[in-house]
């Protein structure tokens, strides 16, 4: 993406991402739930981008995309549609690495299981985990930016959501006073199975 990066090192490209894809339009509308839900729910927008490791062993990220799945306007749901593949006209399709598929949840909501599901689609078409040039291993995960702000103008990255098929693992990463602490989140939250539909005879 033009004028993000590259960087050197995957957490400052997370960092720099966050407050990046938080800020535009529309992107947190957690501050509305309240005063207008009904605004808050018809102008909510996710935008979405892949994290990739590059032949050159620097991390950049895709074009945003705000493409949304049509019947987000029936269900009232909010979607960003992540295309697969990065086209990056320096390096061959089959030279770069994907790692995290970025996002953001206006309301600040945990991973949905869409989302989860997204990331074990992607995980039969790339590599489950990737190895850096100083070996260490990164494993492919989808990430959901976050912001708490009450100021629409002045979004603040508060934390994000992370979704390890690898491990099966969730994480709520958070930050205060410029710290990040991480807490995993208990499976009963977020892999409850859903109730099966019965179809009449």
């Amino acid at each position: 993406m033009k004028n993000f990066g590259p960087f050197d090192t995957y957490t400052d490209a997370i960092l720099a991402a966050c407050p990046m894809i938080l800020s535009k339009p529309n992107a947190t509308v957690g501050y509305l739930q309240n005063s207008n839900p009904e605004l808050a729910r018809r102008t909510a927008t996710e935008y979405c981008a892949w994290l990739y490791y590059t032949p050159e062993h620097k991390y950049e990220m895709s074009m945003l995309t705000d493409l949304s799945r049509p019947e987000d306007l029936v269900t009232g749901k909010k979607s960003c549609i992540l295309p697969p593949f990065v086209s990056d006209a320096r390096y061959a399709p089959g030279d770069l690495r994907y790692i995290f598929a970025l996002h953001n949840h206006p309301y600040g909501s945990i991973l949905s299981p869409q989302d989860i599901q997204f990331i074990k689609d992607m995980a039969s078409i790339h590599e489950w985990s990737i190895k850096t040039k100083d070996a260490r291993q990164i494993m492919l995960s989808i990430i959901a930016f976050f912001s708490r702000s009450k100021d629409p103008a002045a979004p603040s990255c508060d934390g994000f959501y992370q979704y390890v098929p690898a491990t099966r693992s969730m994480t709520l990463w958070t930050q205060r006073e410029g710290q990040w602490q991480h807490e995993l989140i208990d499976p009963e939250i977020w892999d409850k199975p859903r109730p099966r539909r019965i179809e009449k005879q």
